[in-house]
């Protein structure tokens, strides 16, 4: 939410914003429709309709042009609402659905209590544009993904084999393995991989750097062990604020690591987690709590609880654990982040054995 300042019975306006126009519609303080107009979605247009002195209460969804859009209107001197689309399903699920009614629901309920929009807050331009530099890196990390993919896929149905290895000698692994038949087809894309490598390493040093000038609070982050410079840096920009939360583990919930919840009585399926928020630091997470209770991770309070989750077995165990390992570990950055102090890998297990009595 962005505000600033209003007054009682000023008039409330929803913006239904398409990639080209956006379509308003004007609420005055009894609720009628005085207005209804379609303006271009540019900063020239909304600058000369909402410039002039007037207030107005304004709802528009996030989206692509939203964080732009919210800060000109603000700027203007209106009282601004983000309004997050996944709870507001009155308009998806309208039978009658055009730009035209969706401007028109928008404006009556943040008309009625801009708390139904359950409204967000964008980032500043500054953290939006190191996100952004973040986010190009794991775009690149996909494509490289899906890349090894086919080549390894190809290979396997030629009845050919490229050995196991890590991402970063797969490029040498592919050249020695490659069958003839297939490096007319495969070659080029073994180079791209060897490419996108070279610029995901670039982007690597990129956000070291960035992360050493302009976040030192990451270094507080990267005492958990498999929590590299990519993830406390995400961490510390998806978050940005790390008093928001009422507690600590309400983070696993900002993050979509929650279970969905469907009691009803006596029933209380296992359901999938929520998804909510950021999907790049989710998977970096859940990347980070696979190392975790892996083989290469050291022996800390979290893994001993990881593995215990994954040992109850049933289906899926050891992804479910992951998850869960994933949840507790956003709880436990939050908690150094906050409080500043020297991460104890095995605190919870010294604390048990220090209660322990004495043998004879």
């Amino acid at each position: 939410m962005m505000t600033s300042g209003g007054e009682k019975g000023l008039m409330t306006v929803g913006l239904d914003v398409g990639d080209k126009n956006v379509h308003a519609c004007f609420l005055d303080g009894d609720g009628m429709v005085v207005e209804e107009s379609r303006l271009a979605a540019t900063a020239s247009a909304l600058g000369r309709r909402f410039s002039g002195g007037e207030c107005y209460r304004i709802i528009l969804e996030a989206g692509v042009h939203s964080p732009w859009m919210s800060r000109l209107l603000l700027d203007l001197g209106h009282e601004v609402y983000v309004a997050n689309p996944r709870k507001l399903r009155a308009i998806y699920e309208n039978e009658s659905k055009s730009d035209r009614v969706d401007a028109q629901y928008l404006a009556r309920i943040g008309r009625l209590d801009p708390a139904l929009l359950h409204p967000l807050k964008h980032r500043s331009p500054e953290i939006s544009a190191d996100l952004a530099l973040m986010r190009s890196r794991a775009v690149l990390v996909k494509t490289r993904g899906t890349l090894i993919n086919h080549v390894r896929g190809v290979v396997k149905s030629a009845g050919g084999r490229i050995p196991r290895c890590e991402t970063r000698y797969l490029v040498r692994k592919a050249e020695l393995h490659l069958p003839a038949e297939l490096v007319p087809a495969l070659s080029p894309i073994v180079s791209t991989i060897a490419e996108l490598d070279a610029r995901i390493t670039a982007y690597d040093r990129q956000i070291e750097e960035m992360a050493k000038d302009r976040y030192p609070e990451t270094e507080l982050l990267r005492q958990v062990s498999g929590v590299g410079p990519v993830t406390a840096t995400t961490f510390v920009l998806t978050v940005e604020d790390p008093t928001r939360f009422p507690r600590a583990r309400a983070v696993g919930s900002y993050l979509g690591l929650r279970p969905r919840q469907a009691d009803s009585g006596t029933l209380k399926p296992q359901l999938r987690i929520t998804k909510a928020g950021d999907k790049n630091l989710r998977s970096l997470l859940v990347e980070c709590a696979h190392h975790i209770i892996g083989r290469l991770g050291p022996d800390t309070d979290l893994k001993r609880w990881g593995l215990k989750l994954a040992a109850r077995g049933g289906k899926s165990a050891k992804k479910r654990a992951a998850i869960a390992v994933a949840r507790k570990l956003a709880v436990l950055l939050l908690r150094l982040w906050v409080t500043g102090e020297v991460y104890e890998p095995l605190r919870n297990a010294g604390r048990k054995g220090a209660a322990l009595p004495a043998s004879s």
